[in-house]
């Protein structure tokens, strides 16, 4: 449409003839972006836009990320909150389940921790689980990282996460094609998972079932020659089949931030040596208490309960 039209302004204002000029789209179809264009209040939506501190672009514009640009289908407009750089071209996603374990969620922050401070922006989805997790170790390197939402940027989703969204305004962005409005159903998310994959140099799939929404990432990314890459798991955890599948059809396994980094080809002597250094630094803050227990106040029977747990899984016959 903004080829055929020159601008949103154009297209917002073309006829049923003029929708009907592009290949492809039929009077029905043109009479229903007619009916959807009517019923779409552009003012309220500018002036909501601009409370909220949200700036539109559109495909011609330079501030559109060049990589999305790329991809087959890209949005032609995005909204976005926060500040898009040049730099986040270089990017990479991390993704995976909503319902990930503590080594999913380790394995996640620290790759997005050990990325972002060699550089790297990273670009997740902000779901529960890896999404978040990923976000918020590049947030804790003080890195960049950009947040596609599954729905209008009026709208937080998960809404735990509104603190996180936030903080991700304030070191990166946050985006979507959607209205600013617009409801997190479920029909967006297959959608928006191919923005995640096109605004990255590859995919890290950390955890995924069989029919996780991360191998719509992984295939987006495919279909872009992205290069798809998968952290193995338990051979035994349903959370590893879609990983473990995706390495069986060709993704490469990786099992340190080196391993992405010689996949997409920037790493060199330098950069291994800092990425290195770091990744030891965030092993052993990952290996320490995810509590101080003297801050607890427990019990010798609570702290008996309490010591059973080293962070894997734990029977209750075992406690």
């Amino acid at each position: 449409m903004l080829r055929q039209f020159g601008s949103v302004e154009n297209a917002l204002g073309a006829s049923v003839a003029g929708f009907t000029k592009i290949d492809g789209i039929g009077t029905r179809t043109a009479e229903r972006i007619s009916r959807s264009v009517d019923n779409f209040n552009v003012e309220k939506e500018l002036a909501l836009a601009d409370k909220l501190g949200v700036f539109l672009i559109h495909l011609d514009d330079d501030r559109y990320p060049a990589p999305l640009k790329g991809i087959y289908d890209p949005p032609p407009v995005l909204y976005v909150k926060g500040t898009l750089q040049r730099s986040d071209n270089l990017a990479m996603a991390i993704v995976g389940s909503r319902r990930c374990s503590t080594y999913g969620s380790e394995q996640a922050s620290r790759f997005g921790h050990i990325l972002a401070s060699s550089g790297l922006t990273i670009v997740s989805g902000m779901a529960r689980g890896i999404d978040t997790a990923a976000h918020r170790g590049a947030l804790s390197a003080q890195g960049r990282t950009i947040a596609v939402q599954g729905c209008g940027l009026a709208n937080v989703f998960p809404p735990e996460n509104v603190k996180l969204k936030g903080l991700i305004e304030e070191s990166g962005a946050c985006i979507s094609e959607l209205p600013l409005e617009y409801e997190p159903l479920s029909e967006n998310f297959p959608a928006r998972n191919r923005i995640i994959a096109g605004l990255s140099m590859g995919v890290v799939v950390i955890e995924a079932t069989a029919r996780s929404g991360a191998l719509i990432s992984a295939k987006a990314a495919m279909e872009n020659n992205r290069e798809v890459m998968a952290v193995p798991g338990k051979i035994d955890s349903p959370l590893s089949v879609g990983a473990h599948r995706l390495i069986k059809e060709g993704a490469r396994l990786v099992d340190s931030v080196e391993d992405i980094m010689e996949a997409i080809g920037i790493i060199g002597d330098g950069l291994k040596g800092h990425v290195s250094g770091v990744a030891t630094e965030v092993n052993e803050r990952v290996e320490m208490p995810l509590f101080d227990v003297s801050q607890l106040s427990l019990s010798e029977y609570e702290r008996k309960i309490f010591d059973c747990f080293d962070g894997d899984a734990v029977h209750v016959e075992d406690i």
